[in-house]
């Protein structure tokens, strides 16, 4: 469904170019989601964006083969991206109340979407599957609040009306870039469980960009940990929750928040900040950071290595079995 090999993205508006994204290859196929996590400036949403080739075309240099539901998104041209995006892949975005045009009814929105994409279909026709499609993700009293503007809903209304919005054209591919960020837990949960269950009902391929492991663990198949615009560590959820093989990723899981409430320690930080994108030492990017460098991981940038089938880890230190287990996710 999703093919990304050896993606490149460099950012050239500024004084000094921007290496955003370096190497990162990924797969989804269909029914899969995949989960994308890390640090703010780790690259993940620049390469979601990329697969709607969301970037500005004179500011932004991209290689690689970018392929979505056998569409070389790199070479469509500027008149084939409107009927590719929404109809092909759509994006939930992270501030629907941004996202969403506060001048319109919701239900105008998605109406406007449908006919965009499929002109054949009447005003009616389009109306009756934007009241199913609000019945699909479960916003209370369907047939007033279609009639609503984005400010008079809630977050987590303008967030289901958002993903109303993104299955209105029915894609093979849905994006997700950090949905749940501006909601408070419980509704957090519930759009998660939402994304889950459309997901496996709709047999979607989906890709869902977050900072918070836990979310990707509900939500995601198989999880990709990036850092320093590369994929340091991929695998399915099990394998990076109870294994974990880099060293970022076995910092990401003890520094979470919920997680170390529960079992009454203290939150657990890492040391130091992700490298400046403009000057990105040599070697392993983390290795300024990590308590088990040693003078090799200074050296080369390391090659992605299979730990286990589909458990790959960019550490040359991966076989070493005396580093302390992770802590299991909390259920």
């Amino acid at each position: 469904m999703v093919q990304i090999e050896d993606l490149n993205i460099q950012f050239t508006g500024g004084k000094k170019p921007v290496q955003a994204v370096s190497g990162v290859s990924l797969s989804v196929r269909p029914g899969e989601a995949v989960g994308l996590i890390g640090e703010s400036g780790s690259g993940k949403s620049v390469t979601l964006r990329t697969l709607l080739r969301l970037h500005p075309e004179r500011k932004t240099s991209m290689q690689g083969k970018v392929q979505v539901a056998g569409h070389d998104v790199l070479a469509l041209r500027e008149r084939e991206l409107p009927g590719f995006r929404g109809k092909t892949c759509a994006m939930i975005f992270q501030d629907p109340l941004l996202a969403l045009d506060p001048v319109y009814p919701v239900g105008a929105q998605i109406v406007e979407a449908i006919r965009r994409h499929e002109p054949q279909t009447s005003k009616a026709e389009a109306e009756a599957r934007a009241l199913q499609l609000f019945e699909r993700v479960s916003i209370p009293s369907p047939a007033q609040r279609i009639k609503a503007y984005p400010h008079e809903m809630s977050g987590g209304m303008r967030q289901r009306a958002m993903i109303a919005l993104a299955l209105a054209c029915n894609p093979q591919v849905l994006l997700a870039d950090e949905p749940t960020t501006a909601l408070d837990a419980t509704v957090q949960i519930q759009i998660l469980l939402l994304l889950r269950e459309l997901q496996r009902d709709l047999g979607l391929g989906i890709i869902f960009v977050t900072h918070d492991i836990g979310a990707a663990v509900e939500v995601a198949d198989r999880i990709a940990v990036m850092y320093a615009g590369r994929i340091v560590e991929e695998g399915t959820a099990e394998q990076l929750i109870r294994h974990p093989r880099h060293p970022y990723t076995m910092a990401l899981l003890q520094s979470r928040s919920h997680g170390a409430m529960e079992r009454g320690q203290p939150l657990q930080t890492i040391p130091g900040a992700p490298p400046d994108l403009t000057a990105i030492p040599p070697g392993c990017a983390f290795a300024p950071r990590c308590r088990w460098a040693t003078d090799a991981c200074l050296q080369d940038v390391p090659a992605a290595r299979e730990i286990a089938p589909g458990h790959l880890a960019r550490c040359v230190r991966t076989d070493e079995a005396a580093r302390p287990a992770a802590q299991p996710l909390a259920a």
